[in-house]
């Protein structure tokens, strides 16, 4: 009964904080851009409450709900998205930057496709030290048309390096359809070119996901080698937070908003026979951290000009050489 209550509140906390940090921006409150994942939230839910603290995972420029699902805090986290000193980059990096290596987050990145040689790396580093850490790689279905994807997972076949690569296949490569950018009925079939079994499951459905991603952070702690999972999910927002999503359907969006993970995740609660006041209370919850979370980031400092250069030479204290 707790799991499934926890994973209501992490998925609601996600969708809560997607929605605020896009009304935001659409009110001109937040600066630069803004890559939501509302209709992906049981994607990462799923995935990192099988980790341990020092599994590493790796994100996109969607990367706000994988830091949440991994332990983020959310403060920082909309600090960040401020531009406010207390975030997790100091206010420099912004919505694209976020990392935080005390919980296995390696970080967020703004180059499709450029999060996977890190995570490649990060898992070679793993099974050199023998340390038992698996990392979990986020990509978008763009990235595998990429080089970075293919490179990747012909060296972490190779080595049997104990990393899982998760493509969120949202639809939607910016403005392209996924099955107008390649050739293949699916994402997953094209990695069994490097000897990997590549999973195929409903990325609204988080015991469906859980159980397949299970299965391949067993077999990597094993040292049995890379897993792929396409997890095929849709962003009910558009590309980045001024896209008004011209390039589809009103009928499509209706369509995968009744497949709604949040929804769904409810439902589940409330059939499970637990009171339904509990769920409420989560929701009340939810929306009282998400207060608490701007209000504390609107009040926080800009940056200080002193200092310009730290975390760019320097890591905690220590002059990086």
């Amino acid at each position: 009964m707790e799991e499934i209550l926890e994973d209501y509140r992490l998925m609601l906390l996600i969708r809560r904080f997607e929605e605020n940090v896009l009304d935001l921006f659409s009110k001109g409150r937040l600066k630069g851009t803004i890559h939501t994942c509302i209709g992906q939230e049981a994607i990462p839910v799923a995935i990192c409450r099988l980790l341990k603290q020092e599994d590493w995972i790796m994100s996109t420029h969607r990367g706000h709900g994988h830091c949440i699902a991994k332990g983020g805090d959310i403060k920082r986290l909309m600090a960040e998205i401020y531009g406010k000193r207390s975030g997790y980059c100091g206010g420099r990096g912004g919505s694209q930057h976020i990392h935080d290596f005390d919980i296995g987050f390696l970080g967020a990145n703004g180059i499709t496709g450029g999060g996977i040689p890190i995570a490649l790396g990060a898992a070679f580093s793993s099974k050199y030290q023998k340390n038992g850490k698996v990392v979990v790689c986020f990509i978008g279905d763009g990235a595998v048309n990429q080089g970075t994807f293919h490179e990747s997972l012909n060296m972490a076949a190779i080595w049997k390096l104990p990393l899982i690569i998760v493509c969120e296949n949202n639809q939607y490569a910016m403005y392209t359809q996924t099955n107008k950018t390649m050739p293949t009925k699916t994402i997953s079939e094209r990695v069994s070119a490097y000897s990997m079994k590549g999973e195929r499951v409903d990325g609204n459905d988080i015991y469906a996901i859980r159980e397949v991603a299970a299965k391949a952070i067993e077999g990597a702690r094993e040292n049995k080698g890379p897993a792929f999972i396409e997890a095929v999910t849709y962003r009910f927002c558009g590309h980045s937070g001024r896209d008004k999503c011209l390039y589809r359907s009103r009928e499509e969006e209706e369509e995968w908003k009744y497949k709604c993970p949040v929804t769904l995740q409810r439902e589940r609660v409330l059939k499970s026979g637990i009171d339904h006041s509990i769920p409420d209370q989560i929701d009340r919850e939810v929306e009282e951290q998400i207060k608490e979370s701007i209000k504390f980031a609107e009040q926080d400092l800009p940056p200080s000009m002193d200092g310009l250069e730290r975390d760019m030479f320097e890591y905690k204290g220590e002059t990086l050489s």
